[in-house]
């Protein structure tokens, strides 16, 4: 197959000019296929040879301008047209096509709690080939009359509103849209449906879901309504489309696809088990974002891939600022700071790290390895930083400038820039080449010297060459009656960088860089101020200043500053007196996934699991009145993955609840079953049994990871042979067998997988494409086998055997925090 090249998609769209596609696809064909059948109306500005790209399971007939082409012509995905004279043209084209597995192009699906099945597309970059013949590229814009034949008890969603007769579902047209974001989604689905503003609102999902979509129906609802109400008030522009629905689907690859007029959702956010308001709240954000996109990608497209953050970084800042500012989830930035900003911050370390804004996007391979923690999370970070550099008033008025010249086409960078520049005195174009085009995060570091008559004066010290606007906050200690706390100052607010010193009084117990988190930089101390963190951390009074701090934390342990044991040690005094659930959840996952698994030797793994085991028994004892369920959930959650012994966790299994509460709903049962495995304490009559108490997708997602933790040659040998030996496996089942396999408590059991995953995953990745690709290279790797055998080994991977971009940028990434742990072992022995 061949990918598409950015000087290929420059000459189609000088050549082209797409007015109109009429696609009917027919579902009711069988399992494995299903018909496409599309009439795509174009004119030529001159005359020339183009190409349109399709990938059927069989191509039955092609016809340009009523004259029949050679279906036997089609090279790969590629069927050219040749000889086109100037004027208008249509093209009619046949094919039987092959539904998908892996959550890419028309995604098949059948539910083992009740034997229903569902249909859905992906089309995102290029897989729109895989459903209907198509000039796949973001510019060549166009209007989309969809019809689909569809089995009797189903309804089919689309970008528009749909209408059925005699089981053909019809759509209204759509404005002009880009290909990739055509979207259907077929099925017996639930639905719950409403009217706002005039405009048709729906929430689906699966039936065997029902009872969960409709216990959140209100809150997703008024979620949805309040972000739509608050883009209106920021946007000049209405909402562009003609209904808004939300299908929550199965096995789905992103978190959420933004389709105008019918985004999709995995469908883990319809919660069958307990979660946290933390996880409500970032299922809201997923809200906001998708929504956000409406205009940001869907309204005004980017006119190639390497302006993708012109979508993703400005849905991302939306989508917290807007969830901030309209619903009650008020304190989003907190878990922006702990969640997303590290995502960023690690990919922007690795040799993988890009701009922002690249300028050189070859081809659709390599602009699909973009979307990533830097066009998300550091994009909105830069945003975030724009916005309070140039006040939101101008920020807003460049982008309304920006959607009224562009609305139903396509633009670049340099548009966005120019619209924006046109609202500010200020010289955005020099702001962009210093934050959209280049890489590397900076490291801010104070240095406070001493004055006259006991005052102090700040200096900030910069590596790398970003101008910041930040606060640097000051505190002093408490002297009241109850002690123990950090009162703030004061928040000085620096423009960097800057050369004079800044006058501060006497010296603060604290002084903070980047208090507020407005900037995309990682902090340092100043000695007396890491002494105070280590001591009184919890004493911060806001929960966005204590992210900080911990992101701080983290970074230091990551660059070998901060023994892994210190951040422990800090984590068990101050994280049982925590309030924000983001900030506990993120401290223990770090301390657990890479603390304990990667950055301490083997020898050192147990004690750590034994800290991190009394830290979660103290949140425990914490939470028994019963008044913060979400921090016992965490807790709880934690206790089980780092028990070393069975006899807790397996007497709450039998019980069916933890002692005090929460009672074990499926996700909870799961999750001990598989520590149970892990441990040797489980067995296959046990998985079998739970489930069968629990068929459900998830259900068989849980099966397929515990099975694949058992500490038994054969069950490992069955578990690899399921990932590697077979395409059996849908892109989920795929992962949990994946997650399951690799234990560090199992390491030697599994030495000799080690050598045999990178070969095995080459040719995976070879054979089933980019999203098992994904899957292979980020939960198969062998993460846990922190020597340098598995470098070595990775780097001759990559040398010799050619894996395909997906998989290749996972194992540079994965080989990158390989190394990075062995020299965090490293310094930590010193």
């Amino acid at each position: 197959m061949s990918v598409l090249t950015r000087d290929e998609a420059q000459t189609r769209a000088e050549l082209l000019d797409v007015h109109h596609y009429t696609i009917e696809l027919d579902l009711t064909g069988g399992d494995e296929t299903f018909d496409s059948r599309t009439l795509i109306r174009f004119a030529a500005r001159v005359d020339g040879d183009t190409f349109v790209e399709l990938k059927p399971a069989e191509l039955r007939s092609v016809t340009l301008d009523g004259h029949p082409l050679d279906p036997e012509a089609l090279d790969g995905n590629r069927l050219v047209l040749p000889n086109l004279t100037a004027g208008e043209h249509e093209l009619h084209v046949d094919a039987r096509m092959r539904y998908s597995r892996t959550g890419e192009g028309m995604h098949r699906f059948t539910d083992p709690t009740d034997g229903e099945t569902y249909v859905y597309t992906q089309l995102f970059m290029e897989d729109v080939q895989r459903v209907f013949a198509a000039f796949d590229q973001p510019d060549l814009k166009a209007v989309f009359d969809l019809s689909v034949k569809a089995p009797q008890n189903w309804t089919v969603l689309a970008n528009g509103n749909t209408e059925q007769a005699d089981g053909v579902w019809t759509a209204a047209p759509t404005p002009l849209i880009s290909t990739y974001l055509v979207a259907v989604a077929a099925g017996p689905w639930h639905s719950v449906r409403t009217e706002h503003r005039g405009l048709p609102f729906g929430l689906h999902c699966r039936r065997s879901l029902a009872p969960y979509l409709d216990a959140d129906a209100d809150e997703l609802l008024d979620v949805t309504r309040a972000c739509f109400d608050r883009y209106h008030e920021k946007f000049d522009e209405p909402y562009p489309f003609d209904s808004y629905d939300q299908a929550f689907v199965p096995e789905f690859n992103a978190g959420a696809m933004e389709n105008p007029g019918l985004v999709t959702f995995r469908d883990e956010f319809v919660y069958r088990s307990a979660v946290t308001d933390t996880e409500r709240q970032t299922r809201a954000m997923v809200i906001a974002h998708e929504m956000a996109h409406m205009w940001f990608g869907d309204l005004v497209t980017l006119k190639w891939w390497d302006d993708i953050w012109l979508n993703e970084s400005f849905a991302e800042y939306m989508g917290y600022q807007t969830l901030t500012e309209a619903t009650r989830f008020t304190d989003t930035w907190t878990d922006f700071g702990v969640t997303r900003k590290s995502w960023g911050y690690d990919a922007d370390q690795r040799p993988s790290t890009h701009p922002v804004a690249p300028e050189a996007v070859d081809d659709t391979a390599s602009a699909l390895l973009n979307f990533d923690g830097i066009s998300y999370a550091k994009g909105a970070s830069a945003l975030r930083q724009l916005v309070a550099w140039l006040g939101e008033k101008d920020f807003l008025a460049g982008i309304n400038a920006h959607f009224a010249r562009h609305k139903y086409g396509n633009a670049t960078l340099a548009d966005f820039i120019d619209n924006l520049a046109g609202a500010t005195d200020r010289d955005v174009h020099a702001w962009a080449d210093a934050w959209l085009r280049t890489t590397g995060v900076d490291t801010l570091t104070p240095r406070i010297t001493p004055g006259e008559h006991g005052t102090c004066a700040l200096t900030v010290d910069r590596t790398g060459s970003r101008p910041h606007r930040i606060a640097a906050g000051l505190y002093d200690r408490d002297l009241g009656d109850d002690g123990g706390q950090l009162v703030l100052r004061e928040r000085l607010h620096l423009d960097l960088p800057h050369t004079e010193a800044h006058p501060i009084g006497k010296r603060p117990a604290l002084l903070l860089l980047n208090d507020g988190d407005l900037t995309y930089a990682k902090v340092r101390f100043d000695p007396e101020s890491f002494d105070t963190v280590r001591k009184e951390l919890s004493g911060l009074p806001e929960p966005l200043t204590r992210a900080v701090v911990w992101n701080a934390l983290r970074d230091a342990v990551r660059d070998g500053e901060l023994a892994p044991t210190a951040y422990l040690e800090t984590a068990r005094a101050h994280l049982p007196l925590e309030t924000d659930l983001a900030i506990v959840q993120g401290v223990l996952a770090f301390a657990a996934t890479y603390i304990a698994d990667r950055y301490l030797t083997p020898e050192e793994r147990p004690a750590a699991l034994a800290t991190l085991s009394e830290l979660c028994r103290d949140l425990i004892r914490r939470t028994e009145d019963g008044d913060n369920p979400g921090l016992r959930l965490i807790a709880v959650r934690h206790r089980i993955d780092t028990a070393a012994h069975p006899d807790t966790i397996a007497a709450w299994l039998a019980d069916g609840t933890v002692p005090g509460g929460p009672e074990l709903d499926p996700e909870l049962r799961w999750r001990v079953l598989a520590r149970l495995a892990v441990l040797g304490a489980t067995d296959e009559a046990a998985i079998a049994a739970e489930l069968e108490r629990d068929p459900s997708a998830t259900g068989q997602e849980g099966a397929a990871r515990c099975r694949a933790a058992l500490p038994d040659p054969e069950a490992k040998a069955r578990a690899w042979e399921a990932m590697f030996g077979s395409d059996d496996l849908s892109n989920y089942l795929f992962t949990a067998t994946a997650r399951g396999f690799w234990q560090p408590e199992q390491a030697g059991l599994v030495r000799e997988y080690v050598g045999r995953y990178y070969a095995d995953a080459v040719a995976v990745a070879g054979r089933r494409g980019p999203a098992i690709a994904d899957a292979a290279g980020r939960w198969a790797f062998p993460a846990h086998a922190v020597d340098a055998d598995t470098l070595r080994l990775g780097e001759e991977c990559l040398r010799d055997a050619d894996p395909i971009p997906a998989l290749r940028r996972k194992l540079v990434d994965q080989l990158d925090d390989l190394a990075r742990a062995l020299r965090v072992q490293g310094a930590a022995e010193k």
